[in-house]
């Protein structure tokens, strides 16, 4: 099992100092991947709305000051060696597909092949009505031709490609990204429109346990998701298990009621807790986990990833 963790690109810990220093303690302590999140311009952050916290606050301290993604990716790409660079998610529709896969492949050949994919449709209406030019509403449909758009860029030698919101054809698109037959791509998202966009062209779900909406938050939820996601591949027409399962802890290692199905949340309670919870879903079949450790406090979030190198991660 892979772990990863959260290389804060918001907040007060997003300056150029200490994201090198944090990707690069991350890479020293043998952390398998880091991890960066995608928004552009959020609107007012104490307006409630962050689907993925109880109270609908960002976990993550003043969200609005961030820098972009794939901008910063590139950075880290130089800054590190070997670490892989997972987009977490890249929201697909804020940028035009030849575009954002032109940047993709940039990343990937200049990293020498250590790029990860993992996309989301987006969740934040005025953000994607600012960035984007396809309606929020219709923004499942723009993900899935824009990965459609995304695979023939990366494959073919001249993509031809006609939908309803990209044409191409015959463009010259070189380099190719370094990995074959392209970068892999982790599918976000716990909806059921999610779930059948990583049944259909992902090599990895990456769900977030804490979704109000679809709750993935104790054991028996998740091997239901992960359930319905093999059935849901095989309905795809591809190996059940074909599609691998990444798990995106927010929070770890504190005290929190039982779930409303009445078992212990998980990640919850004790570092013990924590890898049990670890062992379990490796059981299960999840092939990576990663964590947060961003804070307002430097110091403390490098010291909670050594205290975790040893305190969790040898013991996984």
């Amino acid at each position: 099992m892979q772990i990863g963790f959260n290389l804060p690109v918001s907040g007060p810990m997003a300056t150029p100092a200490i994201m090198a220093d944090v990707a690069r303690l991350g890479e020293s302590l043998g952390f398998d991947y880091l991890t960066m999140t995608d928004h552009i311009a959020l609107p007012d952050t104490s307006t409630p709305g962050y689907p993925y916290s109880e109270s609908g606050e960002f976990y993550s301290p003043d969200p609005g000051k961030r820098f972009e993604q794939l901008t910063a990716t590139a950075w880290i790409a130089a800054k590190t060696d070997k670490i892989r660079l997972v987009l977490a998610v890249m929201v697909v529709p804020h940028r035009p597909a030849v575009v954002a896969s032109k940047m993709l492949t940039t990343i990937d050949v200049l990293s020498g092949g250590r790029l990860v994919v993992g996309i989301g449709a987006g969740w934040l209406k005025p953000e994607i009505e600012a960035v984007a030019y396809t309606p929020f509403a219709e923004r499942g449909k723009v993900t899935d031709e824009y990965i459609d758009v995304f695979k023939a860029m990366w494959t073919q030698e001249r993509p031809v490609f006609h939908g309803k919101y990209t044409n191409i054809e015959g463009l010259a698109v070189d380099p190719k990204p370094v990995q074959k037959p392209h970068p892999p791509i982790w599918v976000g998202g716990e909806s059921g429109p999610s779930m059948r966009r990583a049944a259909r062209v992902g090599d990895a779900w990456y769900p977030i346990g804490t979704n109000q909406a679809n709750m993935l938050d104790t054991l028996p939820r998740l091997e239901a998701g992960i359930a319905r996601l093999r059935k849901l591949t095989a309905d795809a027409g591809r190996d059940p298990n074909a599609v691998g399962v990444v798990y995106r802890v927010k929070r770890f290692a504190h005290e929190a009621p039982p779930a409303t199905d009445g078992n212990r949340r998980l990640f919850t309670g004790t570092l013990a807790d924590t890898i049990s919870d670890a062992k379990a879903l490796k059981a299960m079949g999840v092939t990576a986990i990663d964590f947060d450790f961003e804070g307002h406090d430097a110091e403390k979030s490098i010291a909670a990833m050594k205290s975790f190198r040893g305190d969790v991660m040898d013991k996984i």
